[in-house]
């Protein structure tokens, strides 16, 4: 003798697993899609970051200077701050 119950309990849960299976595989292929797509977005940037550099070779190196500039600054800053904070306290 079964529930009254347990067939349809028993229908939802296999609905349950079966859509489950299927935004997983959803899931899966999204981040898939997106990880080809920062790759190919990636390959790309380097191309013309190469581009640019044989195109100007000057400008490429006074840019990567003054990046290379700023980011000191940061990082000094950045110290300077928590150094004066751990002082304070």
């Amino acid at each position: 003798m079964t529930l009254p119950l347990a067939r349809p309990i028993g229908d939802a849960a296999s609905r349950l697993a079966y859509e489950a299976g299927y935004y997983a595989r959803r899931s899966i292929d999204a981040l898939r899609d997106g990880s080809w797509q920062l790759r190919d977005g990636a390959l790309r940037a380097s191309d013309r970051t190469v581009w640019y550099i044989k195109d100007e070779p000057v400008k490429a190196v006074c840019v990567a200077a003054i990046a290379g500039a700023a980011l000191m600054y940061l990082a000094l800053t950045i110290r300077r701050t928590r150094v004066d904070d751990s002082a304070a306290s």
